[in-house]
């Protein structure tokens, strides 16, 4: 009797222990992109797609940015903004990496582009533009020289189908005023 109670509990404990892991799975690539691409076609804006890893500062750096209290209505009125995080280490991986993110990262033109990569995308799945605009196709980043906001400006600008200049010159403002000292 004894030995059934713990082999009752024993297979309670790992039935719920991989419910419990399921659960904590990083979401795959394609439902989250299909969803902001459902999101974008409803609110009639584009999709502002941002691929980060946990151990990128200037991934943390560009999402302080966007959600700061200056900035943070200004891209949700204009994008909708998601992402997707890749190229994680170690445990990492399983534990963060969203499946399929390696292989968008690469479709969109980021396999050799560094962290953060951004692409912008319309609700019919097309690209609009990516963040490899600085001179030799180089990755932006994190917007904190003069000539790499100004790349992000016209990113942004050609990007958001609403956006105003009062806006663009406000997130402009921000980037110039936080700039990293060099």
């Amino acid at each position: 009797m004894f030995l059934k109670v713990i082999i009752a509990v024993s297979l309670m404990f790992f039935t719920v222990s991989l419910s419990q892991a399921q659960q904590g799975k990083p979401e795959d690539a394609d439902k989250i992109i299909t969803t902001a691409y459902k999101e974008a076609k409803a609110t009639h804006k584009n999709v502002f797609l941002i691929f980060h890893a946990s151990w990128c500062s200037w991934c943390k750096r560009l999402e302080k940015a966007i959600q700061s209290d200056e900035l943070k209505k200004i891209f949700e009125d204009n994008f909708v903004i998601t992402h997707l995080d890749v190229l994680e280490r170690g445990d990492k991986i399983a534990a963060l990496e969203n499946p399929g993110g390696k292989e968008y990262l690469n479709k969109f033109g980021g396999e050799k582009s560094g962290l953060p990569f951004y692409v912008f995308l319309n609700s019919k799945k097309k690209m609009l533009s990516n963040s490899n605009v600085m001179p030799g196709d180089q990755n932006i980043g994190y917007p904190g020289t003069s000539e790499e906001i100004a790349k992000f400006g016209e990113l942004l600008k050609s990007s958001a189908k609403k956006m105003d200049k009062k806006q663009l010159q406000a997130i402009l403002e921000f980037f110039k005023k936080t700039a990293p000292k060099r």
